[in-house]
C-alpha cells in the first residue's frame, strides 16, 4: 500500500511539476490539489472562444501546425466539406482531412490564423499537398456566409493570388456544414509518435489528451512546428527536466 501511495504522488507530482515548467516562464510553489485541472494558455472562459476549420493537406500535420499557437486553446482533426453521413478514415467519400481550431480572439485573431494557412501549405497544387495526392487533401477554408469572417477569407484569397502571377490559387472558400472529428488514432498524431513526451504529460487518457491544450501545443513541438522562438523555450524547458533527472518513477 505503501509503495501505491509513493507511486501515485510522485505520478501527480510529475504532472504538476511538467505542465509549470511548459507554462510558466517562472516557478511557483504550489499545493498539489485532489483533482489535477490542466491550466490553459487563456484565462478567458470557453463561451468566449471561437471556431475555425481548415483543409490543408494531411490533417496530421495540419493540426500540428495550429497547436502551439498563443491564443489556440483546442484542435481536432476530423472531416468536412462532404456529403457522406459519418465518414470515416478509409472510407471518407467526398470530405477533405480538416483540422478544427478553438481560439481565444482576444489573443489571436481570425485573419492572423488565416496567415498561417496560406503560409503552411501550397494553395496552388491542385488537390494534394507534396506527395499526398488525392482530393482529401484539397484546400479548403470553412465560413458561414456573410459573415466577417467569409469576408476577409475571400480578401486573403485575392490577395494570394495576386502574389501568386501565372498559377492559379485553388483554395476553397466553403460554407461549414457537418464537422466529423476523426477517430481518435488520428488526434495529437505527431506527439503519439513520441511516447517519450507522453510519459512527461502523465500518460493521460485518450479523451483528456484530445480536449488538452498543453497536448495542443506539444503535438506542435513534436513536429517542429511550433514559432520559432516557442520551439527553443520548451527545448530549454524539456532539457532543464532531463539534465535534473526529473521526473522519473522509480519502483522501490
Amino acid at each position: 500500500m505503501a509503495l501505491l501511495q509513493t507511486t501515485i504522488c510522485l505520478r501527480i507530482s510529475t504532472i504538476i511539476f511538467f505542465l509549470i515548467f511548459l507554462l510558466s516562464e517562472k516557478s511557483h510553489c504550489i499545493r498539489v490539489p485532489n483533482r489535477i485541472v490542466e491550466p490553459l494558455k487563456t484565462t478567458s472562459s470557453h463561451q468566449s472562444l471561437k471556431t475555425a476549420v481548415f483543409a490543408l493537406g494531411s490533417f496530421w500535420r495540419s493540426e500540428a501546425v495550429f497547436g502551439c499557437l498563443d491564443g489556440v486553446v483546442r484542435t481536432t482533426v476530423g472531416y468536412a466539406g462532404g456529403t457522406k453521413h459519418n465518414p470515416e478514415y478509409r472510407s471518407l467519400g467526398d470530405h477533405a482531412e480538416s483540422v478544427r481550431v478553438e481560439y481565444d480572439p482576444k489573443l489571436i485573431s481570425f485573419r492572423q490564423l488565416l496567415e498561417v494557412f496560406w503560409s503552411s501549405h501550397d494553395s496552388r497544387q491542385v488537390f494534394g499537398q507534396g506527395p499526398d495526392v488525392g482530393n482529401q487533401y484539397r484546400s479548403i477554408i470553412f465560413t458561414i456566409i456573410d459573415t466577417e469572417e467569409s469576408r476577409l477569407a475571400t480578401a486573403s484569397k485575392e490577395n494570394e493570388q495576386q502574389k501568386s502571377r501565372g498559377s492559379a490559387v485553388t483554395t476553397q472558400i466553403q460554407e461549414l456544414g457537418a464537422f466529423y472529428p476523426a477517430e481518435p488514432e488520428h488526434q495529437k498524431f505527431e506527439l503519439k509518435r513520441n511516447p517519450f513526451f507522453l510519459q512527461l504529460m502523465g500518460n493521460l487518457p485518450e479523451e483528456e489528451l484530445e480536449m488538452s491544450t498543453l497536448a495542443a501545443n506539444m503535438n506542435g513541438y513534436a513536429a517542429e512546428l511550433c514559432p520559432p522562438k516557442t520551439q527553443k523555450q520548451i527545448d530549454a524547458k524539456i532539457n532543464d527536466i532531463i539534465k535534473k533527472g526529473w521526473p522519473i518513477l522509480r519502483e522501490k
